[in-house]
Formats: C-alpha cells, sequence, structure tokens
C-alpha cells in the first residue's frame, strides 16, 4: 500500500538538512563585526517579529512593508537587504519555526513507535497534535502569531498548498505511513482524506475566531487549547477507526 517507512524518514531527514538558515537567503556582507554585526542581526529579528504578528492579524495582502518597518523603527530597504522582497519576508517567517516544531514531533513519533508496533491510533494522533497545542499555550507569545499565520496559509487557494507542501509533507508522510501500520484495514485513500480533516480542525483552531464562543453561549473558548487538546486527540483517533471499519466491514460483507 504505502512505499517503505525509511524512504519517508530519508525525505524528511533531506527536507531538514537542507532547510534555509536565517542568513541563509542573504548574507552579511564581508568585514562586518562585533558591534555592527549584532545590530543587524537584532533589526532583522525585530522585522520577523513584527511582520509575524501582523501578518497573524491582516494576512499577506493586508500589510504593507512600509508599516513593519515603520514599527520596527528600520529603513525599509533593510526588507530587500535581509529578504529580498516581502514574499521572502514571508517565506523566511513559516521556514524559521518550522524545522523546530517537525524535528520535535518526528522525535515524538519515534518514541511511540519505539515502544510499541504497531502503535496505538490515539498515541500517533497525540504525537503530532500536542507539540503544536504545546507551542501555543507556551510563555512565548509569538507561537501563537505564527500558528494564526499557519492557519491563514492553509486556506490560501493560491498558494497556501505549496507553502504547507514544503515544509510539512515530508513529516506527514511519516504520520500517514505510521497510521497504516495501525490500521491494515484502512485505505490510503481514507488516511489521506482523515488527514485532511484533521489538518482542517487545526487550522481552525488556531485561527481563533472566537465564533465558538457565542455560539455555546460562553461554554466553550477556542483560545482555550488545553481543552482542545483532551477533546481533538480522541475525536481525531474516532475518525481514523470509523473509516477503517467502513472498509473492514465492506471486506466482510
Amino acid at each position: 500500500m504505502f512505499t517503505k517507512y525509511s524512504h519517508f524518514r530519508h525525505e524528511f531527514q533531506q527536507q531538514l538538512k537542507f532547510w534555509p538558515g536565517s542568513d541563509s537567503i542573504v548574507g552579511l556582507p564581508q568585514g562586518v563585526q562585533g558591534d555592527e554585526m549584532a545590530r543587524i542581526s537584532t533589526n532583522k529579528e525585530k522585522i520577523l517579529e513584527i511582520a509575524e504578528r501582523l501578518f497573524a492579524k491582516r494576512g499577506f495582502d493586508g500589510v504593507s512593508l512600509r508599516e513593519i518597518t515603520n514599527e520596527a523603527g528600520v529603513d525599509v530597504a533593510l526588507i530587500k537587504y535581509h529578504f529580498g522582497s516581502k514574499q521572502g519576508l514571508f517565506d523566511e517567517l513559516l521556514d524559521r519555526r518550522a524545522e523546530a516544531i517537525n524535528r520535535e514531533r518526528s522525535d515524538a513519533l519515534d518514541d511511540v513507535l519505539a515502544r510499541h508496533d504497531p502503535a496505538p491510533v490515539e498515541e500517533i494522533v497525540d504525537a503530532f497534535t500536542h507539540t503544536l497545542l504545546n507551542k501555543v499555550v507556551s510563555e512565548d507569545p509569538s507561537w501563537r502569531s505564527y500558528f494564526g499565520l499557519l492557519a491563514q496559509v492553509n486556506n490560501n487557494p493560491e498558494w497556501g498548498g505549496k507553502t504547507m507542501s514544503r515544509n510539512f509533507d515530508p513529516l506527514v508522510r511519516r504520520f500517514v505511513e505510521a497510521l497504516s501500520r495501525a490500521l491494515p484495514h484502512a485505505k490510503e485513500e481514507d488516511l489521506y482524506w482523515c488527514y485532511h480533516f484533521w489538518s482542517g480542525a487545526l487550522t481552525l483552531t488556531f485561527a481563533d475566531t472566537k465564533r465558538i464562543d457565542g455560539l455555546s453561549g460562553g461554554l466553550c473558548q477556542s483560545s482555550d487549547f488545553e481543552a482542545v487538546h483532551r477533546r481533538l486527540v480522541p475525536f481525531i483517533s474516532a475518525g481514523f477507526r470509523a473509516l477503517s471499519q467502513c472498509e473492514e466491514s465492506s471486506r466482510d460483507a
């Protein structure tokens, strides 16, 4: 049904090996040292932090470079120097955190697979999910901005699919492979459809639209990510199992 697990792991490792570094898009000029290098690095980080927050609130088209640089207190020419363009800035925002969360989720999956063969569906789903939700509730508020940004990208029909694929598909295939071993009767297409619905649930969660707050009369809050985690893992796991059981029942009929 699937290409060997080792193929997906190799694909994922190759992606990490060549991941863009913080200085890989535009190199620093020769001869820059000491305080000047520190200042350049600080300005770049300031641009990234402000752009991440603004893009997460209003999207790519809703934010101008002038707005970013005015808030950062730097010249707009620094955008071109560090990132090449507005699109280059946006791409680096996505890439710079993706490596970290991919490594953590890959390590979590490795731990599950080392303890179980095949692994329980719930533990596979949790290995994928808990790293993301733990980051959102961490003391670093910039992670919430980042995941809000991902929610917007995942909903963009023009270039969202390509961007998400570049950053996350090798890892997703590893998880789907693990799920195929946990649910041997599941059809490959059903596993990918389940992932599609799972990704949609995460996207809406990270968008934090507050809709469920009013809809539930205050019983639920879209910013309560701990409540999301407690419910999302059994919900998604049940969906994978239900489609697998449908396929198994059709074979027995």
